[in-house]
């Protein structure tokens, strides 16, 4: 159950301080078995069904790491207090970040922290040769003094500029390179504070609005505006890269649509306004 999170936590924790060999992967005909939707649509463990939902993430061609969405995890855990309160737990012992989006007032991504880290990697040997190596030094910076210490979605100008200088000094140019490379964002109404960001997601984010809407449409054009869920999830996208099963999940926890279990198995329904 969700409750022994902090069991796995500490679990985790021992393994990284005595440098464990680290837990398997799933075996691929392991993975084959969690594809179906309908056979694995809810979990009672958070962490669970976080790392599920990162294996089951789809193939795209983006140099993205995997990310899941708190609107599919309320999809798939009943409780959603309970969900909260382990992302928090989570959030504080470094085993994930959570990024605040700009695809709707209550989207959030979740990342495992291992994954982040190799996603500002990336960044960093992506700009290796284009800029002058003293400038780069600033994602050294960023990574051993704010993203170690910072672990809330959003940081202050002032606050940033002084947990960067614990590693150099400081230019303008640092800030915009930060910036230009993905890993900040101004916030619209305070520009004096920035969001933490996830580089290379723009292009995935129009997909996943525009996925959206697909699905919805989708059903929306159906008699009753639903669909058994079994040959809905085989369904093929047009306008996202991410699949059927990524919106489902996404669609089902953010409201606008519900589930319904009849004998012949379940049944995606859109929402009434």
């Amino acid at each position: 159950m969700a409750r022994n999170i902090s069991d796995s936590l500490k679990g985790k924790k021992r393994a990284r301080e005595s440098d464990a060999e680290p837990e398997p992967e799933p075996e691929s005909g392991d993975i084959d078995q969690i594809l179906s939707l309908e056979e694995n649509l809810t979990f009672s463990d958070t962490l669970v069904a976080l790392r599920i939902m990162r294996e089951q993430f789809p193939q795209i061609d983006k140099p993205i790491q995997p990310f899941i969405l708190r609107s599919q995890l309320y999809s798939s855990v009943e409780d959603r207090t309970q969900v909260d309160r382990d992302l928090e737990t989570l959030r504080r012992e470094k085993v994930l970040r959570i990024f605040k989006l700009n695809t709707g007032q209550d989207d959030h991504a979740i990342i495992f922290f291992d994954d982040y880290l190799c996603q500002v990697d990336r960044v960093v040997k992506r700009l290796e040769g284009e800029k002058e190596r003293d400038i780069l030094e600033v994602f050294k910076w960023f990574r051993s003094h704010v993203i170690d210490f910072k672990l809330e979605p959003s940081i202050e100008h002032q606050e940033l500029c002084a947990l960067l200088s614990l590693g150099g000094k400081v230019k303008d140019e640092h800030i915009s390179l930060l910036m230009n490379s993905g890993l900040l964002t101004r916030q619209l109404i305070d520009p004096n504070i920035y969001w933490f960001a996830i580089p290379n997601i723009g292009s995935v984010l129009k997909g996943l609005s525009q996925g959206r809407k697909e699905v919805l449409s989708l059903l929306n054009r159906r008699r009753y505006k639903e669909m058994m869920l079994a040959p809905l999830e085989k369904k093929r996208l047009r306008f996202s890269s991410l699949d059927m099963r990524f919106h489902l999940r996404d669609l089902i926890g953010s409201g606008h649509l519900k589930t319904v279990q009849i004998p012949t198995g379940i049944v995606v329904r859109v929402s009434k306004d």
